[in-house]
């Protein structure tokens, strides 16, 4: 098998040494330099270009962002950010991710032995997946007037001011790992205020989920938070699982539903894990629920929406030609669990079709 060739860009000394050893443990990836910052860098890529960079954010010669503009501009490379990432910090990254970067870790923490093989796995795996992307034009965040929106009377009936009962509530449930930050602003962004409540899983680090959720809130015209224990999924509303060490699941009150925030295991190599927040739907809303996996690296949710359209729900997946990495999405097809594959842009308008009443 040939081996992922990476190249690591980072001023720090240690976080280069760190990141070279956690690369270079896995027997499919070939560490083939380690620059201290873009000049560097570019020197290399002279030589030898690399199938993933990962790239450090602040840098004394020239920044993180800087380069990766430039870089997608002359020679388009699958590129991770790679941070410290405090909440500070997090704005940045996500500018990052609209200049073309796939995705983001976060730096190891030299001398810090905490969920220590958990964090290498997860670098490993996340620079494998890169290396897999498909890079292409996005579209920019452009906020369009209400009208030019998707109709919410068109395809959901008006609210009737009474309660819904346990049979009729829909919630949608949403997985997406590598490239899915910018592809569920381009669905969220669709979607009228009236929608029915949604709860996410998009694999990234800990502390990026605030700023993600606060970005996409300032985007669309429904509300997007970053779950917490107990919050209630109603119309309107999308909850964006908390990266880090718990997972989210979906639970029944009476005739509501609620997000349960729980710490646990990996699960599907992941945590937050959409197996689990898909198979949370299967058991507590079944045919009242409909499932979307979207573009990214693995195999987490594919059997999660196996059990979601086995219990009566609706089930999409993403199309290969609009993923940035057909990855969860093909093996969701594979093994039968997806109603229907759609591309990117019908995502919001198969969304809203399947939940009207």
């Amino acid at each position: 098998m040939k081996k992922t060739r990476v190249l690591i860009i980072d001023d720090s000394a240690s976080v280069r040494q760190a990141m070279t050893a956690i690369l270079s443990a896995d027997p499919q990836i070939e560490v083939i330099a380690a620059a201290a910052d873009p000049f560097a860098a570019a020197r290399y890529m002279q030589a030898q270009v690399p199938d993933v960079i990962t790239l450090d954010v602040e840098m004394p010669r020239m920044d993180g962002i800087t380069f990766l503009r430039r870089l997608m501009a002359q020679c388009p490379v699958p590129v991770v950010m790679c941070s410290s990432l405090v909440e500070e910090g997090s704005e940045t990254l996500l500018q990052a991710l609209e200049a073309g970067a796939v995705d983001v870790i976060l730096k190891p923490r030299v001398g810090v032995a905490d969920h220590l093989a958990e964090a290498h796995l997860l670098i490993r795996e996340t620079v494998k997946g890169a290396a897999r992307a498909r890079l292409g034009a996005r579209r920019a965040p452009t906020p369009r007037a209400p009208q030019q929106k998707l109709s919410a009377d068109a395809v959901l009936p008006p609210p009737t001011g009474r309660a819904m009962s346990k049979t009729t509530e829909m919630v949608v449930c949403i997985g997406a790992s590598t490239g899915g930050t910018e592809a569920l602003r381009e669905v969220l962004e669709e979607l009228p205020a009236n929608s029915p409540g949604i709860v996410i899983v998009q694999h990234m680090p800990e502390s990026f989920t605030r700023a993600f959720a606060r970005r996409l809130d300032g985007l669309c015209q429904i509300d997007v938070k970053e779950a917490e224990d107990g919050d209630t999924v109603m119309r309107g509303r999308a909850l964006i699982a908390p990266g880090g060490l718990r997972h989210t699941m979906l639970e029944r009150q009476g005739a509501r539903y609620v997000v349960s925030v729980k710490e646990g295991p990996l699960v599907s190599r992941h945590r937050p894990s959409v197996d689990v927040l898909f198979r949370s739907a299967a058991r507590n809303a079944g045919s009242n629920a409909v499932g979307i996996i979207m573009t990214g690296m693995g195999d987490d949710g594919a059997r999660g929406l196996l059990e979601m359209k086995t219990a009566g729900a609706r089930t999409f997946a993403q199309d290969e030609e609009t993923s940035i990495v057909f990855g969860m999405p093909k093996e969701a097809i594979a093994r039968g669990a997806a109603d229907k594959v759609v591309p990117l842009g019908r995502i919001a308008r198969e969304l809203l079709t399947a939940t009207a009443r």
